[in-house]
């Protein structure tokens, strides 16, 4: 079969308007991309479950007829149920699992003409900055396989700049759309809570602050994604107004000029790497080029009571996640279905009270009351990503001491224990540290991007991240594109 070699010249968009012209079909440019899965994934272990034969037959058929019809795609294997091919949620607890229905999204990516090639890694249930899952293992950076291109949807980020599909999936907790991006020279924008839909069983994951999403090349692909997914479905808790355009139009639109609030220190009080603080001081420079009034200010938020606030919805999910699974596994969970650390924060879950999780949550209005008293004076809010470049495979996984310390308090069930200790507090605030800027906008809801507008010396990418009033990826959008056509990064690729 005939391969599409000029197939990474182009974004998804593009080669949707080449399938239209009948310049390249649906085929060769599934054959293309399975041929680069075939060639470099062995290398970077981004996908974990192959669907090439249903990719096949989907692209020698009667394709819907969408702004991407015909255009190779991979999804997040979390969340993103697709049914007959097995979810694994980055978990041996799930090795089994296969649903028996599509997720709400993936019948919107499918309907938008994309074609589902496989399912790409992620840490077990989502839960960590990277992605190094015992289940799969972990997934390099096309930039360099030494280092993590970030998570949780880690698998996306990696597939996406390797060139494997010009879009991939991705959900956005606290930051696993924009994190890898930032590690990977990715475009991803979290959009705004409820803006996509969750169905058809979930009205809302992670009481709210997770949205799903799309990690892109360019900024075009994510707007007319969005504009293809948007849109409550049927039981949604939240229903948006709709937007007065369509995103992609908003895409190839200068935004007014705007006034622009920037930090470049972590609300941990915790070390930013060099190489952040340049690429945001970068694009403050940048923007004033283009005409907007950039100064340095931040909302009146405590972050720490933002990462504690987080951290105990990390110890209540997980310990509702290991419950629920019961049903899935067919018996109680034990420690042995999970990775230590994952088992760890649901006994954390279980020994913290109601009241607590309540009370923590609570602040989440406190956050986004101050965030809409800040963006009564600015526009957006400037920062870095993440507060590190793309940490090394390993380096934030658990010490051999800290791993034998877990496993004989989750053997004995000392949740009480582990709470007393504090040694699940460090482990998370280690995490934190070195991505500590992302959380925010999920617990608020409001849209949240990060844009490739920087490299290190050692030639490694460096986001920086902009987030929105509520409601607002219009704007998000209208300065992305801005930012695009000022500094071009599409032809920037790893060389694998």
């Amino acid at each position: 079969m005939t391969r599409f070699r000029e197939y990474d010249k182009y974004d998804g968009l593009g080669l949707a308007e080449l399938v239209g012209k009948k310049e390249v079909t649906p085929l060769e440019l599934c054959e293309e991309a399975i041929g680069r899965i075939d060639e470099l994934n062995p290398k970077l272990n981004a996908v974990i479950c192959r669907m090439d034969d249903a990719a096949r037959a989907a692209a020698k058929g009667a394709i819907p007829q969408g702004p991407f019809s015909g255009v190779p795609f991979l999804c997040k294997d979390l969340v993103s149920a697709i049914a007959g091919v097995p979810m694994t949620k980055g978990s041996k607890s799930c090795r089994n699992y296969v649903p028996s229905f599509d997720s709400e999204m993936a019948r919107r990516f499918r309907a938008a003409g994309l074609i589902v090639l496989g399912k790409t890694n992620t840490p077990e249930f989502g839960l960590m900055g990277i992605t190094e899952p015992e289940l799969h293992g972990p997934t390099r950076n096309p930039w360099n396989p030494d280092h993590t291109p970030g998570g949780s949807s880690g698998g996306s980020a990696a597939s996406v700049a390797a060139g494997f599909t010009p879009l991939a999936s991705g959900g956005d907790g606290g930051g696993s759309i924009r994190i890898p991006s930032s590690c990977c020279g990715l475009f991803g924008l979290k959009p705004t809570r409820g803006r996509n839909p969750l169905g058809p069983e979930s009205g809302e994951v992670w009481q709210g602050a997770e949205v799903e999403g799309v990690l892109t090349r360019s900024v075009r692909d994510a707007a007319a994604v969005l504009d293809a997914t948007n849109g409550a479905d049927p039981g949604a808790p939240y229903i948006l107004p709709r937007p007065e355009r369509p995103y992609l139009e908003d895409a190839g639109q200068d935004p007014p000029r705007l006034k622009v609030g920037f930090t470049v220190e972590s609300p941990l009080k915790a070390d930013v790497h060099p190489e952040c603080v340049e690429a945001v001081k970068n694009a403050a420079k940048l923007l004033e080029s283009l005409g907007h009034a950039v100064e340095e200010a931040g909302p009146d938020i405590d972050g720490e009571a933002v990462g504690k606030s987080y951290i105990m919805l990390y110890f209540g999910e997980v310990a509702a996640d290991i419950r629920e699974l019961t049903s899935v596994v067919g018996r109680p969970l034990t420690h042995a279905d999970t990775e230590e650390a994952t088992w760890a924060l649901n006994l954390l879950g279980n020994t913290f009270s109601a009241g607590d999780f309540v009370l923590a949550k609570r602040q989440w209005n406190t956050f986004a009351r101050r965030m809409a008293k800040f963006h009564e004076t600015y526009d957006l809010y400037l920062t870095p990503t993440i507060a590190s470049l793309p940490p090394r495979i390993g380096e934030l996984q658990q010490k051999p001491a800290e791993r034998a310390f877990l496993k004989i308090i989750n053997s004995l069930n000392l949740g009480g224990l582990l709470k007393a200790t504090g040694i699940a507090d460090m482990m998370a605030t280690k995490g934190l540290s070195k991505m500590p800027f992302t959380q925010l906008a999920n617990l608020t809801g409001q849209p949240a991007m990060s844009v490739p507008l920087h490299w290190s010396r050692e030639g490694l990418p460096c986001g920086v991240q902009f987030i929105g009033r509520f409601g607002e990826e219009s704007l998000l959008f209208q300065l992305a594109g801005e930012l695009e056509r000022a500094q071009p990064w599409f032809d920037r690729r790893p060389s694998l």
